[in-house]
């Protein structure tokens, strides 16, 4: 039985854990034994020990939450491998690939790192890099932003991630939002879903619904959390929880994260995305199967997910305001055209993002590697 080892950063559950747990029952379906290597406390220790897989203590950030030197975390990653004796390493990022290549070269280990986000990268984190067997990217437009900037185009291929469509699918809403709200059934639900972030773009949607609260009943609601301390990031959190005394209050609700999102998806009028960047938003293909209307921006690898052609989301520019604004109000107003691209949008998940499918494809590329 193969050994897989894989690294992991955070000790969250974002997208990249979770969607790296969705794969981890058709992993060892397969044959592999999975072992992760990630902080030992948190939501991703938590949800790895429930399901039985060992987890290898493993710390990025020392307990001040500075990052530890890399010379430091390549010297202990060293000695894990040594003691775990892997057949296979799968960093889960793009930060630990960095830090994975020349540990895994030298131990000549075959190794892979997943490109989760769309970075500008120095010479150096090239090199460290195009040190693995095997480059995954979540979209086309992260491998060819990669390539660009040198990463090998022999190495680097797209695996595009999947959804469980079983756990996901379109339901009849109960109405528990609505009384967890104190709001009465039929008013409008319009939630954005990711982390509380500059870069996932929740100030716009707080200044596009401030823009049109007084032509609408309809209820804003933030789910997801801040994780960075940054003071700029503080600052962007402090400001939308101001907005919600303006204009809003009353109508702009923080849900905080949420471990419910199937069960909340069926709730939802819309779902809205406003990223700046997005390499392949994990809750876009949550709420696409849960045939939920979506509002989105067109970045990164989100026309992926929602090509011209499917007609299955309505996508604006980024930063576009008076774009998202009216988007939302022909949406609310349109309860056909909604319908329309709910049903789209399950059928363009049932097509191209199958877990099942996806999973396959993750385990053909180790057992390539292997090879």
């Amino acid at each position: 039985m193969p050994r897989l080892l894989l690294l992991c950063e955070y000790a969250t559950l974002n997208g990249g854990e979770r969607s790296m747990l969705a794969t981890l029952d058709f992993v060892v379906e397969a044959g592999f034994l999975p072992v992760v290597a990630a902080p030992s406390r948190g939501p991703l220790a938590e949800a790895l020990t429930a399901r039985g897989t060992e987890v290898l203590p493993f710390e990025v950030r020392d307990a001040n939450g500075r990052h530890r030197l890399m010379p430091a975390l390549r010297a202990e990653l060293a000695s894990l491998l040594q003691a775990c004796r892997p057949d296979l390493l799968h960093a889960n990022s793009l930060a630990m690939g960095r830090l994975s290549g020349p540990v895994a070269a030298e131990a000549k280990l075959p190794s892979l790192a997943h490109l989760r986000d769309i970075l500008r990268l120095g010479p150096q984190a090239v090199a460290d890099l195009n040190c693995h067997t095997r480059l995954l990217a979540v979209s086309q437009a992260t491998r060819d932003a990669h390539v660009a900037q040198g990463l090998s185009a022999d190495k680097t291929c797209v695996l595009h991630n999947g959804v469980d469509l079983e756990r996901f699918c379109p339901r009849p809403p109960c109405g528990f939002l609505h009384q967890d709200l104190g709001l009465t059934t039929g008013v409008p639900l319009i939630a954005t879903v990711g982390q509380i972030s500059l870069r996932k773009g929740q100030d716009v949607l707080v200044r596009a619904a401030t823009a049109i609260s007084h032509r609408t009943d309809a209820h804003w609601l933030i789910i997801g959390e801040r994780f960075s301390d940054k003071s700029e990031s503080r600052q962007f959190e402090a400001d939308l929880h101001r907005a919600a005394q303006g204009p809003l209050a009353g109508r702009l609700h923080f849900l905080g994260v949420r471990e419910d999102m199937d069960r909340i998806f069926k709730e939802l009028t819309l779902v809205v995305h406003p990223a700046r960047q997005e390499p392949l938003g994990r809750v876009l293909l949550e709420a696409a199967a849960s045939g939920v209307a979506v509002i989105a921006t067109d970045v990164g690898g989100t026309q992926e997910i929602f090509p011209a052609e499917s007609a299955s989301a309505r996508l604006v520019p980024p930063d576009d305001i008076e774009g998202l604004a009216g988007a939302m109000l022909d949406l609310l107003a349109d309860g056909a055209a909604r319908h329309r691209l709910a049903g789209a949008a399950r059928q363009r998940a049932e097509a191209a993002f199958d877990i099942r499918v996806a999973g396959a494809r993750l385990v053909a590329q180790y057992r390539c590697m292997l090879e």
